[in-house]
């Protein structure tokens, strides 16, 4: 057996997963869970990076000797380091509003079409080429997060190729950052350093870290499938059929991959996007805004005083009739934290539908939605790339939500294989592994071992398919509303 330590960080919660290997699988175990949430301070909204920080080390702490460590978290957010080697400040949201105003002023000067062009990535607000133009610092250098928390561990900086590919600075040509990008731009790209290949080992641990955790000072520290999307679908246990992704968390990311990008003023129409993979592959995507809805609604149920139990929730959810209010997940009015059950009713008002009243009418609202959403990109794939979709892998946090599971598979019409729900965490051990040598190099070893190591839950579709082809149309005005 040798044990991997997989840190993986995500929008609302981090965790470290002790993965051991053994006889050609990985058995996960959480050893630490920590809160993340967006902190607003003077009306700018940051992340707490150093309660994450101490929530790894503590995480590190309860492993015995693992081999090596490796980091993944949501993509674009970055950490501001200065020429000491100190962060210069706490990292600021990608759901902060200074960003809105930055797209608006680039695509002034570089369009749309353009970026897209060149690096395959759809401009969202959040990109972190509209964050470093609304960034006004000396900093000696700009740290993706994982890259930023591999830095602390070992001493080295890495701009780690999945996560490096979401920014919309990488050339789709070179795989590097866009140098004529950047000058049209105006930005220094001194704050960054060359792209770092996946599965790159920086080195052991620092000496401190060493001392902090326990860790052996051999211990390496790896630069993984960074972006915890790279890092699910490197996990994705494909079997022979023809099939697709969802990575199902705050975000659901539908896609599949591929050896060339997508980049079409209809792919980019569409809203779908170019991300690196593993191995070098293209991730085809979409973003939709995936569960985030759910949780928001539960926060703000918890804090009026609610005794919100998810699975409770889900069952009484499961009974409302379906389909009876629909929303447009990746309407602009859910895109902040708040009062969501409020939005999502005033959007069912102002759109001549039922308006949910209860948690449970409000939460089959969402994943009905969230259902609907999926099944628009699942045809946007096809229709795009040309291929038929026979099955959708949903992996991640959502592989656990029965209900969404169920009404995905209902609303595609296609078979839905639920897990690994670790599938982040197992993506990043498996890429660890590889580097090592513990396992073979390429996908089909790295996925012989995701199959070993997960059994997927099956769901096959329920009913006709005219109700949700009706509610799809019936949204479809309700998103120019």
């Amino acid at each position: 057996m040798t044990l991997l330590a997989a840190v993986d960080l995500g929008a609302s919660s981090g965790r470290v997963m002790a993965a051991h290997l053994r006889e050609g699988r990985i058995e996960l175990t959480e050893t630490a869970r920590f809160p993340n949430r967006a902190v607003t301070v003077r009306g700018r909204l940051y992340w707490d990076v150093l309660g994450l920080w101490a929530g790894i080390l503590e995480g590190l702490r309860a492993l015995d000797g693992p081999v090596s460590v490796g980091v993944d978290s949501w993509a674009v957010d970055y950490g501001l380091v200065g020429d000491d080697g100190h962060l210069v400040a706490n990292p600021v949201c990608y759901r902060d509003a200074r960003n809105a105003a930055a797209k608006t002023e680039i695509l002034e000067r570089v369009g749309a079409a353009e970026l897209f062009a060149a690096t395959g990535i759809q401009p969202q607000p959040f990109n972190t080429l509209f964050q470093f133009a609304a960034e006004t610092t000396s900093a000696r250098r700009a740290l993706l997060i994982p890259d930023l928390i591999g830095y602390w561990l070992s001493g080295v900086p890495a701009w780690e190729a999945t996560n490096a590919s979401t920014t919309g600075l990488v050339d789709l040509a070179t795989g590097d950052w866009s140098g004529a990008l950047a000058e049209r731009i105006g930005l220094d790209l001194g704050l960054l350093g060359p792209v770092t290949p996946t599965g790159t080992v920086l080195g052991p641990v620092l000496p401190e870290v060493a001392a902090a955790t326990g860790l052996a000072a051999s211990t390496q520290v790896i630069a993984t499938a960074s972006h915890d999307t790279a890092a699910a679908v490197a996990a994705v246990p494909y079997g022979t059929e023809h099939a697709a992704y969802i990575s199902c968390g705050t975000w659901s990311l539908v896609g599949v991959e591929r050896d060339t990008p997508i980049t079409t003023p209809a792919a980019l129409d569409a809203g779908f996007t170019n991300e690196r993979g593993a191995d070098g592959s293209i991730r085809f995507l979409r973003n939709v805004a995936g569960l985030w809805l759910l949780n928001e609604s539960i926060a703000t149920w918890r804090l009026q005083g609610h005794d919100i139990d998810l699975a409770g929730l889900l069952a009484e959810a499961a009974r409302v009739e379906r389909l009876r209010s629909v929303v447009d997940p990746d309407d602009a009015r859910f895109a902040d934290p708040g009062d969501m059950p409020e939005r999502i009713r005033s959007y069912c008002a102002q759109t001549g539908q039922p308006v949910p009243g209860t948690p449970a009418e409000v939460a089959a609202c969402v994943l009905d939605s969230l259902a609907l959403a999926h099944r628009s990109a699942v045809e946007g794939l096809e229709a795009l790339t040309g291929d038929g979709v026979e099955a959708i892998h949903v992996v991640g946090g959502g592989a656990n939500n029965g209900l969404l599971c169920q009404l995905t598979a209902d609303a595609t019409g296609r078979a839905v294989l639920a897990g690994p729900d670790e599938a982040t965490a197992l993506g990043n051990a498996l890429v660890q592994a590889q580097a090592l040598g513990l396992i073979p190099p390429g996908p089909e070893a790295r996925r012989a071992v995701a199959r070993a190591s997960a059994r997927p839950r099956r769901y096959e579709p329920r009913g006709p398919q005219a109700p949700w082809g009706r509610a799809a149309a019936r949204l479809q005005p309700a998103r120019v509303a």
